[in-house]
């Protein structure tokens, strides 16, 4: 175990050189580089990867590595674990990225994999933003993943299961890395304290205030730190908050409005108006309208709320919802948001209830599942002479004309029979739905029984 540590540090990138060459070197390198960790032990905040029992630290005991897909948020060591895992082996360690990789680079790859392989040495390719990949050339993995010409370690910061081929990810493990957290980021300003051989100068309200900037990126954390022990003397005063903002340019949080950090917010804000959280819900609608999402979709998804979560219980939240985009389509940015913020919270403090979200999709499926039937011949219009000598419309009442304007005649076709889909709750103005439903299937009961039906 010593033995594959040492290995591993062999990988670190000041590899080869004195200490008078690295010392030179370092001077050159971000300090995110210069500090990167030379063994698994040090990667920071992975430690139910790395450490006791952990599959890295399995891998590492055994001296193999298998096909993997690292997935996580930026600056958690993706690359780095991909580097000291290839220390373990005498595999050839080569390293592509996606974005600037295409069919004619992975040919060449495989083909050198394939002769290294025939002198008995094997391949770890490592594939950066592997999601990039198309899925005819996500495909193109799994002759040579899964007949051991390489060894791939990919790395994503998108789901895998949504933007990975189901073929590739049965042949690699997965491996979920955490964002730093604010011990795993200390660690790491301690080991830039010790290379710089003084401490960070910063009061710790500034320290909490750099942590919150680099949102559990520890490379951009790293660059921080940099930047603050650049622009301080040795002997200088510690920053307050303020001084670090002339530092640091202030960082927008980790968001793709067209990938995971979109999907993951408006479910968080989706969630929180369900679970009538209105604080919840303007947290992360402020968060998505921060990070530059689009206010009108913003509006689109709360009109859906109203109608899937609340639906009845309170038929005015569907008004306000719509009447929130509208004004927002009026007002614009800033000032139309705060239509958006109070729809938001009107929908998290409204009753709740799905339904009739239910109701539809049991209606959906009873509709695609008894295809063709016709309607009743009694609701049918008989326009025709043919369609009336066929009984159209024959036995229909009309419902004003009967006492209390209700027939009780079933729309249902017969084959099918009458079925309950929509089971209103006892919340809001819903618990009015019910006693009317209650009070028209007893009225039913009893005019089918005054018609001898």
């Amino acid at each position: 175990m010593a033995d594959k540590a040492g290995r591993a540090g062999l990988f670190a990138p000041d590899d080869g050189a004195d200490g008078a060459e690295r010392e030179a070197d370092a001077g050159k390198r971000p300090l995110a580089d210069v500090l990167r960790p030379r063994t698994l032990d040090e990667v920071a905040g992975q430690e139910h990867l790395t450490g006791p029992g952990g599959p890295l630290s399995r891998m590492a005991g055994s001296g193999r590595v298998s096909s993997l897909i690292l997935w996580g948020p930026p600056g958690t060591g993706k690359t780095t674990i991909a580097r000291l895992l290839a220390a373990l082996t005498d595999d050839y360690f080569e390293q592509i990225s996606a974005i600037f990789s295409g069919v004619a680079d992975l040919k060449k790859v495989f083909a050198a994999a394939r002769a290294r392989r025939e002198t008995g040495r094997g391949t770890i390719l490592f594939v950066d933003e592997i999601h990039r990949f198309n899925r005819a050339q996500l495909d193109s993995f799994l002759p040579v993943v899964e007949d051991g010409t390489i060894t791939l370690i990919g790395a994503t910061t998108e789901n895998p299961s949504f933007e990975l081929n189901a073929a590739l990810l049965s042949r690699c493990q997965t491996l979920t890395l955490k964002r730093l957290d604010e011990a795993a980021l200390r660690k790491l300003a301690e080991r830039a304290e010790a290379h710089a051989g003084r401490p960070l100068p910063l009061t710790d309200e500034a320290f909490a205030a750099l942590v919150r900037l680099a949102d559990g990126d520890g490379r951009y954390f790293l660059n921080l730190v940099e930047e603050v022990f650049a622009a301080t003397e040795e002997d200088a005063a510690p920053l307050d908050v303020e001084g670090l903002s002339e530092i640091a340019r202030r960082r927008l949080p980790v968001y793709d409005k067209s990938r995971d950090g979109h999907y993951n917010l408006i479910s968080a804000l989706h969630k929180s108006v369900r679970g009538s959280d209105p604080d919840a819900a303007l947290y992360w609608l402020a968060r998505m309208l921060s990070a530059g999402e689009d206010p009108l979709y913003l509006a689109r998804r709360l009109i859906r709320m109203a109608s899937e979560d609340i639906g009845l219980a309170d038929p005015d939240a569907l008004s306000v919802a719509v009447a929130a985009r509208e004004a927002f389509r009026q007002l614009g940015s800033p000032e139309g948001e705060l239509a958006l913020a109070e729809a938001a919270v009107y929908l998290a403090t409204a009753p709740k209830s799905n339904a009739v979200y239910t109701a539809w999709k049991a209606a959906l499926r009873a509709a695609r599942k008894t295809g063709s039937l016709m309607p009743p011949k009694i609701i049918l219009n008989a326009p025709t002479k043919l369609m009336k000598e066929n009984e159209y419309g024959a036995g229909y009442l009309y419902d004003h004309d009967q006492p209390g304007a209700f027939s009780g005649q079933d729309y249902f076709p017969p084959e099918l029979g009458r079925k309950r889909f929509y089971r209103p709750p006892e919340r809001g103005f819903e618990r009015d739905i019910n006693k009317r439903l209650a009070w028209w299937e007893k009225l039913r009961a009893q005019r089918k029984k005054e018609r001898g039906e």
